[in-house]
C-alpha cells in the first residue's frame, strides 16, 4: 500500500525549510499544509496530531498513522525505508 505523506509547515519556520530541502532530495512525494494559510491544516496539527511545532511530518499508510514533530532526519529516513519515491509534490 502506498504511504501518503503530510508536511505542516508556517512561513519563517528554518527547520520547514530544512525538511522540505531534505525530502526533495531524497525525491519524497509529500504533501503540504501551511498552517497559517489554513485554519483546518492548523487544528488538525495541534488537534488530532497533538503537535504544537513545525515542521511536523505525517507517514499515513492505511490505518497506519506515524508522525515526526520537528526536523528528525534519522528518524524520517528509518520511516522512508519502505517508502517509494517519485518526486516532491507541494501544496497548500
Amino acid at each position: 500500500m502506498a504511504t501518503r505523506i503530510l508536511l505542516y509547515t508556517q512561513p519563517g519556520c528554518l527547520s520547514c525549510e530544512l525538511m522540505r530541502v531534505f525530502l526533495e532530495a531524497k525525491e519524497v512525494s509529500f504533501e503540504e499544509h501551511d498552517i497559517s494559510a489554513n485554519p483546518d491544516d492548523r487544528a488538525m496539527m495541534l488537534e488530532q496530531l497533538d503537535s504544537n511545532e513545525t515542521p511536523t511530518l505525517v507517514f499515513l499508510s492505511g490505518d497506519v498513522q506515524e508522525v515526526v514533530v520537528g526536523f528528525d532526519p534519522e528518524r524520517i529516513d528509518e520511516l522512508l525505508d519502505g517508502t517509494p519515491s517519485s518526486g516532491s509534490v507541494a501544496e497548500s
